[in-house]
Order: structure tokens, then C-alpha cells, then sequence
């Protein structure tokens, strides 16, 4: 019985999106993704004429430029 369930949970399982930077890709290609920072509701909550994002390199900055993208699309 715990053979099955483990061969169900590994045909589940989302792949892990190392280096793909573009947020409608990892949406429909079934890509694991968790946004934990806030942004989106940050932004609704604190929207300015200008927004200036600044995070040390390979910290995801196109990445959740795509996200807003797709979400504010």
C-alpha cells in the first residue's frame, strides 16, 4: 500500500524552475513556485507613480517582473 501512494506522490510532483524567469511559463508548464514576498499585495497597498524594485543580482528581479506582468495583464 505505501508503494502505491509513493509512486502517486512522485507522478505529482512539480518540477523545480532553476533558471526560467518567465512567470507564464512556470504557470503553465507545472512548475513548483511559492511567492512569499508580499509584492503584489505591497504594491496594491502602496501604489506610486514609480516603483523602484532594488535586490542583489540573481535574487529574482525579472522573475517577479513577469509575475506582475501576468498579474496586472
Amino acid at each position: 500500500m505505501m508503494e502505491g501512494a509513493w509512486k502517486e506522490m512522485e507522478m505529482r510532483k512539480k518540477k523545480l524552475p532553476i533558471g526560467i524567469e518567465n512567470f507564464e511559463k512556470l504557470r503553465l508548464e507545472d512548475f513548483y513556485y511559492i511567492d512569499k514576498t508580499g509584492l503584489i499585495r505591497e504594491l496594491l497597498n502602496n501604489w506610486g507613480e514609480v516603483n523602484l524594485f532594488t535586490r542583489p543580482r540573481r535574487f529574482g528581479k525579472s522573475l517577479n517582473m513577469s509575475m506582475l506582468e501576468c498579474f496586472f495583464r
